[in-house]
């Protein structure tokens, strides 16, 4: 046996048991949503019957469907946009400004990732509590009573609230991730710039951003499929989708109809277009966001 052929050999059996727990795991399941989506069966009973795409073709014409596409939809755009700015304002002010206690601000900011959802939607509940709670206590404090809202009650803001708390939970994440690449950027090019007359907003937009664009790429990824597993977590214990469906997202309404109404391969059908929609989405981005990556 050549030293070629027994490297390829240690190569295959160092990499195997992970490829078979894969495939166990995720192609196998995988595969399974898509052959369920075109079965009419409850999930429970051993009567499958195979109806071809009419799953997706009842699919295409459910509003509450429609609804809770446009909600993730939402959520997405939202969460992402408001994240990413957050996140990357306070890695910047963190790691490149003076400020006392700034290992301290990184805890702080970094506790709501490492707590439960079902946590995170109590305090937002008691939060947006329309009559003691946080905020509309702090409207009325400040005489601004005239914005005090129901935030869980009112369909036109709901979504929004969910969208708060999102943002709330995710930005210490992110910023320990921003902070990360921000620190490995030599002093030197910032006190070059300076030297050149470059205010901070110019030595953030021509020296900092670019150096981490390829971080900001990576994560972009996260904010999609983050958003989407967390918001069917948030909505589910927040407001079980309520009031009437305003706050329902695709996951959530996959599982009720999977598993509540008793029209398995329907849900699994849902699955199948949130599966594609997701993958075609982080393509997307990928794609437009990318550049030549800088290197320092």
């Amino acid at each position: 046996m050549n030293k070629k052929t027994s490297r390829n050999i240690f190569i295959a059996t160092c990499i195997s048991p992970a490829l078979l727990l894969f495939t166990i795991f995720m192609v196998v399941p995988t595969f399974e949503v898509f052959r369920m989506s075109m079965y009419n069966w409850g999930g429970l009973s051993g009567n499958q019957i195979f109806i071809g795409f009419d799953n997706f073709k009842v699919l295409w014409n459910d509003m509450n469907f429609i609804q809770s596409f446009q909600n993730s939809v939402l959520l997405i755009v939202l969460v992402a946009i408001i994240t990413i700015v957050l996140a990357v304002f306070f890695a910047a002010v963190l790691t490149k400004e003076e400020i006392k206690g700034s290992n301290f601000f990184r805890i702080i900011f970094y506790i709501p990732n490492i707590l439960s959802i079902v946590i995170i939607a109590g305090i937002f509940s008691a939060i947006y509590n329309p009559r003691d709670g946080l905020l509309n206590s702090m409207f009325d404090l400040i005489r601004l009573e005239n914005l005090q809202q129901l935030w869980l009650g009112n369909q036109d803001i709901v979504i929004y609230s969910v969208a708060g708390a999102l943002v709330w939970q995710a930005v210490g994440y992110y910023m320990v991730m921003y902070m990360s690449s921000m620190a490995s950027i030599p002093k030197s090019y910032y006190e070059a710039a300076s030297l050149e007359g470059a205010g901070k907003f110019k030595q953030f937009s021509s020296i900092t951003l670019p150096l981490i664009w390829n971080n900001l790429r990576t994560t972009l990824t996260f904010y999609i499929i983050s958003t989407i597993n967390l918001s069917f977590l948030l909505v589910t214990a927040m407001t079980g989708g309520g009031p009437d469906g305003s706050t329902e997202v695709f996951l959530s309404y996959m599982y009720k109809q999977a598993y509540g109404n008793s029209t398995y391969g329907y849900g699994m059908a849902i699955g199948v277009v949130v599966f594609t929609f997701s993958f075609l989405l982080a393509a997307i981005v990928s794609r437009i966001t990318k550049r030549e990556v800088l290197e320092f």
